[in-house]
């Protein structure tokens, strides 16, 4: 027995000797590609001494004796931090993802062949300017010398090691390719119209109309088009493909009569998705023709949004309607000619060979009309359909937004900004804009289209010279405002214009809570400063509780439901209308408000149309305010009336959360539905690589529509929001205030993997500096080879 027990112990530490060996060597493994940051190293494309230091938020400061070795480096520190996420989104956008990640991508890499970006990238390069052309090179320049050293020395990123390939070298078109895939994010709403086609075509004439925004009364030969012709319209495609519904950003711009200082404030958080890493990468690049400081995607050169010493800007997203569907006919003898005008047209037919890892290459084809690439396989495969959608949109024409963030960075003066945004095509964006000069400015930003009939709410006939796009909103004529009376500007993706302005934008703006709360703030002293801007990027006041709470609990107080649930409703009357983690009152609302449309829309409309529908929250808005003017609506009274409504959503609210937090719902608390999580893109691929990819969750406040912007999911994770926090004070712009969650490096064994995290969550800005003055100091020298 004493033997059996020591072979058994001499057993068990050899498995433990051997396990202990096995983590230290995955542990080397991982940490042996993490990047170097300080010492020398030597690179083939510099031509002088380059110094990069990290500061204590691994934010690198790039000084460079001249733009060509500054963008050199640019390309090289990027690639350092993150290769992997470059890799993928080049890959992503160019559909190239099966070649590394198998079947599973299949049909996300057709849905965006299908969409052309890296075609519309191929024929942008070609308008850009010969200097513009000089940088993109200059970066892709740095980035190979990262790729070919990282090979050399075995110390390609873990990612790499993990989906067995290595990368490609870098070209310039790959960074306009990650251009277009920001303008695909920031610019849909192609899947509005195919909704309301299919409402036209299945749901009776009230049902229908209430799905509009405004419904198409002036155009009756566009909605006799969508009854009379019939596309299939369905999901065919992954719906993770598709833009957040949420994609926005708060930003204003106060001027220095309103400020503490004297001088202008400003202050923007572009809402984009949250993930490990981030979208952004912070940096601050410095040569003699320039000093800027800000973020930019990885993989595209210069700073997109951010300061110099005379300037600062942000953005928000416009959402005009630049996506246009044409109901196309095809010919019954050749599926590649399409009927126009009386004759058969033919198409572009681009072929394409998917690479698959592990398997056969699969054959793709993509046909292009001349109003651009039919998109209804990714709706519903019918071979046989006697009508399709093509699709016009603005960012698949040759556009030149690169040169225009050039120019932007060296600005010093609103009118060389305005001047250099002329070349910001798409997506089209709302900058805010504060100079040193004191002067405070705004421009709504990129090619609006101009239309021979309509107005971008429905799928137009293909099939005639009457319809289709005539030109652009002129420049000069776009929304803008210098210095205005009020003394601020600002912008939550609402509505920008009046009835007076003569130009179609969009009908569907983002809800208005957060510019309310904004301008609620802004509006209340003179006296504002940079604290106060913080603040208020994290201000958590719900006003759409504000607008609809009283009216919704009224309601549900005449049920029954109500009468058994009166002690809720008087605390929910109690409420003050603030989305703090630590109370029930907020999980109650929000997510009584999400089942409000389920309810409604999810029997009718079939499960994957429901899922592509765009703004069932705006819709679900003005369905209340119709009951508040004491108006009905057929959808409503459809499920039994206003009060049957509420108290259905009600109930299955309630159901579903004491199933998952318990009967008591004075012990909920809304932070434990709304959990912060910036998720890695490989963690969903198991467990062990979630646990230490991820961050541990945060229970949070804020909400959808709080100027505090955490969207969340049917998981209760919040998984969009701000994915920047940006504070500039025009009295010192010698730094500035920012939050880049989860951190700066895509590296797991980085301090700066997860360090924002907490950050984030708390509203804790780190101060970032033009000068020499950095805190915590990595120097890396690169030494021209």
């Amino acid at each position: 027995m004493r033997k059996g027990i020591k072979i058994t112990l001499w057993v068990m530490g050899s498995l433990l000797v051997l396990l202990t060996l096995a983590l230290l060597g995955l542990n080397w493994f991982v940490a042996n590609s993490k990047p170097q940051i300080e010492g020398e190293m030597a690179l083939t494309s510099i031509t002088d001494e380059i110094v990069v230091t990290r500061d204590e938020e691994g934010v690198p400061h790039i000084e460079a004796a001249s733009d060509a070795d500054l963008y050199r480096a640019q390309g090289f520190v990027q690639a350092q931090d993150r290769l992997f996420q470059m890799d993928l989104a080049r890959r992503q956008a160019s559909g190239q993802l099966s070649e590394v990640v198998g079947e599973a991508a299949l049909s996300t890499d057709q849905f965006f062949l299908t969409f052309s970006l890296r075609d519309a990238a191929e024929k942008s390069y070609e308008g850009y300017s010969e200097e513009a052309k000089q940088v993109l090179a200059w970066y892709a320049e740095g980035v190979n010398d990262f790729i070919t050293h990282a090979k050399e020395d075995g110390k390609l990123s873990y990612e790499f090691n993990l989906l067995g390939y290595e990368p490609e070298p870098w070209t310039p078109v790959d960074s306009l390719t990650i251009g277009k895939y920001m303008a695909y994010d920031l610019g849909g709403n192609w899947s509005s119209l195919a909704i309301r086609h299919w409402a036209v075509q299945n749901l009776e004439e009230q049902k229908a109309r209430e799905l509009f925004i405004t419904y198409p009364e002036g155009d009756p030969a566009i909605l006799e088009a969508n009854k009379n012709t019939a596309v299939q319209v369905g999901m065919n495609f992954p719906i993770d493909v598709l833009p957040h519904s949420f994609n926005g950003s708060n930003n204003w711009v106060v001027s220095g009569e309103k400020t503490a200082t004297g001088e202008p404030l400003l202050a923007d958080d572009p809402h984009l998705g949250l993930s490990t890493p981030s979208i952004w990468y912070q940096m601050h690049l410095k040569s003699p023709e320039q000093n800027v400081s800000g973020v930019i995607f990885a993989g595209i050169p210069g700073i997109i949004l951010g300061h110099n010493e005379q300037v600062a800007w942000g953005v928000t997203n416009v959402g005009p309607d630049v996506q246009d569907l044409y109901i196309e006919k095809p010919n019954p003898e050749n599926p590649h000619q399409f009927s126009y005008d009386g004759e058969w047209e033919d198409a572009e037919v681009r072929s394409y060979e998917i690479l698959v890892k592990d398997q056969e290459a699969v054959p793709y084809e993509v046909v292009v009309t001349r109003h651009g690439p039919i998109i209804s396989d990714l709706l519903y495969e019918d071979t046989d359909a006697e009508a399709v959608f093509s699709m016009q949109w603005t960012a698949l024409e040759p556009t030149q937004e690169l040169q225009a963030i050039l120019e932007m960075n060296k600005s010093s003066n609103w009118d060389q900004f305005e001047a250099a945004l002329e070349q910001f095509h798409a997506p089209a964006q709302n900058f805010v804009f504060a100079a040193k000069d004191g002067t405070i400015a705004y421009k709504a930003n990129g090619r609006l289209p101009l239309r021979k009939q309509g107005d971008g709410q429905l799928p137009v006939p293909g099939d005639s010279s009457e319809y289709g796009w005539n030109g652009y909103v002129p420049y000069e004529e776009l929304p803008t405002a210098v210095n205005p009376q009020e003394g601020f500007i600002a912008t939550a993706n609402n509505q920008v214009v009046d009835d007076s302005y003569p130009y179609h934008i969009t009908d569907f703006w983002a809800q208005s809570y957060r510019y309310e709360r904004i301008a609620e703030v802004l509006q209340e002293t003179d006296e504002l400063s940079v604290q106060d801007m913080m603040d208020l990027q994290m201000d958590q006041h719900n006003l759409q509780a504000r607008r609809f709470l009283d009216q919704m609990l009224d309601s549900l107080a005449t049920t029954e439901t109500g009468k058994n649930n009166d002690e809720l409703i008087s605390s929910m009357q109690e409420w003050t209308k603030i989305d703090e983690a630590e109370l029930a009152q907020p999980l109650i609302f929000n997510k009584w408000m999400k089942k409000l449309p389920d309810v409604l829309f999810a029997q009718e409309i079939p499960e994957d149309v429901y899922e592509m529908m765009p703004g069932k929250a705006n819709i679900t808005d003005q369905l209340l305010q119709t009951y508040a003017d004491g108006e009905v609506s057929a959808w409503v009274e459809d499920v039994g009336g206003f009060d049957k409504w509420l108290e259905l959503a009600f109930n299955e609210m309630m159901e579903e959360m004491q199933e998952k937090h318990g009967e008591d719902w004075t012990e909920w608390q809304w932070g434990n539905e709304h959990l912060l999580t910036f998720s890695h893109p490989l963690a969903g691929a198991s467990p062990i690589l979630a646990r230490v990819l991820n961050p541990e969750p945060i229970p949070i406040g804020g909400s959808g529509i709080t100027a505090q912007a955490a969207a969340f999911n049917e998981q209760g994770e919040v998984t969009h929001g701000a994915s920047w926090r940006f504070v500039a004070d025009l009295s010192d712009l010698s730094s500035a205030y920012h939050i880049v969650g989860p951190g700066q490096s895509g590296h797991v064994k980085s301090p700066w993997f997860h360090n924002q995290v907490e950050d984030w969550a708390t509203g804790t800005y780190h101060e970032t500096s033009l000068t020499a003055d950095y805190k915590e100091a990595h120097i890396l020298r690169l030494l021209p080879k």
